[in-house]
């Protein structure tokens, strides 16, 4: 099939690439010129407008957006005018899935469907295939499955891929499809929620790498003669914290045979040989929306979500967020027992 490209940052591009390998036509727009010459090398068709864009597919349309959240929107706006009856616009991003279901409900006035298709796969996406998690209605999934089919890792469609039946499933809502790598999860909306509760789990995953390897890192505490001093806890044990321990070697260790080996294991175990001590980093972790979001539904549905809040709120504190109050405790030991901060 042929379908456009809006947006060739760091997964679009790539995107566009596994595409054309695939054997579909690309007709690829970005801000970036340089961009869409990059690609237009690959054997896409490069376009200098939206409206270029939109006028080199055949009908129906199929248009993919791979932008930051923020941009959809305006983004929509531009395409809206362009876009036909039957035509077919795909929200790759990290969208809110609040905000597919108000696009899905504007566009589809105008018989315009709309699809919100989760997307994870990162810089590795070219090679090994994406995850994708789409929402929408069937007969729009289905007309696009062939593109959704070959950007999943499984590279193809389910045997025996057949359109929407009667009860509104296509060959993407089954378990074959999932296998592949993609899947139909419901109505507008569903596969941003899915890839949002994905994040928050992501979140969560990190940070437990991330806190099992600095008590590692620590290991070696007993080393260290600690002042004596009423404003340091002692360590009870030093000669019980005496390893100085290769954490590159053990994060390699467990990528092989172990429980917890998994992809990002794979990334920590390949930044740690890089570079132990993990100097080109100064530690203030963004985060994007979608771990927000996965806590505020977990707090409107009444589910417990602690680990996933506490690996929100690490990612606040990284940035510097909780140093106010961090001062205010200071502040009050201050206050009530003229305990002096000392510097770290």
């Amino acid at each position: 099939m042929r379908i456009g490209m809006i947006g060739l940052g760091r997964m679009g591009a790539n995107m566009v690439r596994r595409l054309l390998k695939g054997g579909h036509g690309c007709v690829a727009y970005d801000r970036s010129a340089e961009a869409v010459k990059a690609v237009a090398a690959h054997g896409a068709q490069g376009a200098a407008t939206p409206a270029e864009l939109v006028r080199s597919l055949p009908a129906p349309r199929v248009v993919w957006i791979m932008v930051p959240a923020a941009l959809v929107d305006s983004v929509i706006a531009e395409l809206r005018p362009l876009l036909a009856r039957g035509d077919v616009l795909i929200d790759g991003g990290n969208s809110y899935y609040h905000d597919d279901i108000r696009r899905a409900t504007e566009l589809g006035s105008a018989g315009i469907r709309y699809l919100d298709v989760g997307t994870s796969g990162g810089v590795l996406g070219f090679e090994q295939g994406y995850c994708l998690m789409i929402g929408g209605e069937a007969e729009a999934v289905a007309l696009v499955e062939p593109a959704l089919a070959t950007l999943a890792p499984g590279g193809r469609l389910p045997a025996g891929a057949t359109t929407a039946d009667a009860g509104g499933r296509g060959s993407a809502a089954s378990r074959a499809a999932a296998a592949l790598g993609y899947l139909h999860c419901g109505p507008s909306g569903a596969g941003h929620f899915v890839k949002m509760v994905h994040n928050g789990i992501e979140y969560g995953l990190m940070a437990a790498y991330a806190e099992g390897l600095n008590v590692l890192a620590h290991a070696d505490a007993g080393r260290t003669t600690a002042t004596a001093d009423a404003e340091t806890a002692p360590l009870a044990e030093p000669r019980f914290y005496q390893y100085q321990l290769d954490l590159a070697a053990i994060a390699e260790v467990w990528r092989h045979g172990s429980i917890i080996a998994s992809r990002l294991l794979d990334l920590t175990a390949a930044a740690l040989e890089k570079d132990a001590q993990l100097g080109g980093f100064a530690g203030h972790v963004a985060d994007s929306g979608e771990g927000r979001w996965t806590v505020q539904a977990a707090i409107e549905v009444g589910v417990p979500a602690q680990v996933l809040s506490a690996a929100l709120y690490s990612r606040f504190e990284s940035r510097g967020r909780a140093e106010f109050a961090n001062r205010l405790l200071s502040a009050m030991r201050l206050g009530f027992g003229g305990h002096v901060e000392r510097s770290p």
